[in-house]
């Protein structure tokens, strides 16, 4: 019984509330000026139809704001960067050290770093020009994406492309221009986790050594609940700093793009 009034109370506060709510819409929506904050707003149709383009095309461009992050890590080096950046500090054992925020970091600067040529190439021919009144939006959307396709292209494995170009069944393709970039952006990101995961590798292999070294070494000095890992840690560490290994690492991922 109480279960009933509960609900029937709650329904009448939801058709009550509706019912102001479709009041006010429509004394304010019938008059053309409305007061706020002491100031008057007047609305009206605008007449002009090029005025709902300019707001489709803001909607567009704050949608893109957005998905900016997703095209920075899918379209540029920063995802061979930061696997390999996060395969060295797993073979090292250093668990936490360094920390996500200083190999994020890392791994942006050396992607605009490496980036750089293509951002000036895009911004002499096709944002300068676009500011400037020479070209129109959809030529500086196409001429701003040249650069970051061929630059796709020179990191895209054939054996990827083939295959995404098979399921989207695009056959008999003789240029590159013929490749849409919706089969060009998934084959690049595949060929860049697997020169990644080639580069990891080899990069695991002597501190692996160094582990089944330490192992052997406890196992036959009797010392069989020492973790290896307290021992091995500081002797990876000291190759790793011997051999200077960032220097080896930034240097072999940047040649790499070259």
């Amino acid at each position: 019984m109480i279960r009933n009034e509960t609900m029937k109370k709650i329904w009448k506060i939801i058709i009550i509330s509706t019912l102001i709510f479709f009041t006010l819409g429509n004394l304010g929506f019938a008059q053309s000026d409305l007061s706020l904050f002491g100031k008057t707003i007047e609305i009206k149709d605008a007449g002009n139809p090029g005025s709902y383009t300019t707001s489709i095309q803001l909607l567009i461009l704050f949608t893109i704001l957005t998905l900016a992050p997703t095209i920075l890590i899918m379209m540029t080096s920063f995802t061979r960067i930061i696997i390999v950046l996060s395969f060295t500090r797993n073979s090292l054992g250093t668990q936490q050290i360094p920390p996500n925020q200083v190999l994020i970091g890392l791994a942006l600067f050396l992607t605009l770093f490496i980036m750089a040529p293509i951002g000036s190439q895009i911004n002499k021919e096709a944002i300068q020009p676009y500011m400037k009144e020479e070209i129109t939006q959809d030529q500086a959307l196409e001429k701003a994406m040249n650069p970051i396709r061929k630059f796709m292209f020179k990191q895209t494995k054939e054996k990827d492309m083939a295959l995404f170009l098979k399921v989207a069944k695009i056959k008999n393709v003789e240029k590159l221009d013929q490749i849409p970039t919706k089969v060009l952006i998934p084959a690049f990101v595949i060929s860049e986790l697997k020169a990644a995961f080639q580069i990891g590798f080899i990069i695991f292999i002597p501190f692996l050594v160094i582990d089944m070294v330490v192992a052997s070494t406890l196992m036959s000095m009797g010392m069989m609940m020492l973790p290896p890992v307290m021992i091995s840690l500081p002797f990876k560490i000291l190759l790793f700093i011997m051999v200077d290994g960032w220097n080896l690492i930034i240097g072999q991922l940047i040649t790499s793009f070259k």
